[in-house]
């Protein structure tokens, strides 16, 4: 099985697919099972299963 990305809280990460107000760049703000993510250009807040948001991982903005 492939390596875990090592992701924290406070990291800023870019995904796979823009939020509707068109950023793609995203703060981890809780990490688990499930991850929460706050949008950086709107503030709106989602939890996403850990499978999901490592399938659509293209990287790091900021760590």
């Amino acid at each position: 099985m492939a390596d875990k990305i090592e992701l924290k809280i406070g990291d800023i990460i870019k995904m796979k697919k823009p939020h509707p107000c068109g950023t793609n760049a995203w703060e981890i703000k809780r990490v688990g099972m499930d991850i929460r993510l706050r949008c950086t250009g709107c503030n709106h807040q989602v939890m996403l299963p850990r499978k999901q948001v490592e399938k659509g991982f293209r990287g790091f903005v900021s760590e």
